[in-house]
């Protein structure tokens, strides 16, 4: 069986235009839980761009910090150093969600916990409607 073939970055602009454009939507759907878990905890504090700038920060910062510390230290740790970047990424991502929905500890874990389990409900119905799935980035 031959190996799966990586995907590419578009190289025409129609390609990069519908490449964007995917982004824009996936990150829209997916902040829509962080929106309507944020209202679950926060009421009516929470707002649709807090849930989008927590989606996009906390995205970045998790990258940047798993990324970081897995990589620069799997030399001193090995496979331990994927865990521990994993485990300060997930740290520093509820740090952004409480800056941003100025909560708590709870009320950000409340909010992540609320909005994983309100995206994997939106991939079921995404998958029975149109076929299709979310990129599998929920770490249960």
């Amino acid at each position: 069986m031959a190996p799966p073939i990586p995907p590419t970055l578009p190289t025409t602009w129609t390609g990069i235009i519908i490449f964007v454009a995917g982004l824009i939507f996936l990150w829209v759907t997916v902040s829509t839980p962080v929106y309507f878990a944020g209202k679950f905890v926060k009421g009516t504090l929470a707002s649709f761009s807090d849930a989008m700038g927590a989606t996009l920060g906390g995205t970045i910062v998790y990258f940047l910090i798993f990324y970081t510390v897995a990589t620069s230290l799997y030399t001193f740790l090995g496979s331990a150093a994927t865990v521990l970047g994993f485990d300060l990424a997930i740290i520093a991502w509820l740090i952004v969600y409480r800056k941003i929905f100025n909560t708590g500890w709870l009320g950000a874990l409340g909010i992540v916990i609320a909005s994983w389990l309100l995206l994997y409900i939106l991939d079921l119905s995404f998958i029975q409607i149109f076929g299709v799935s979310f990129p599998n980035f929920i770490p249960i």
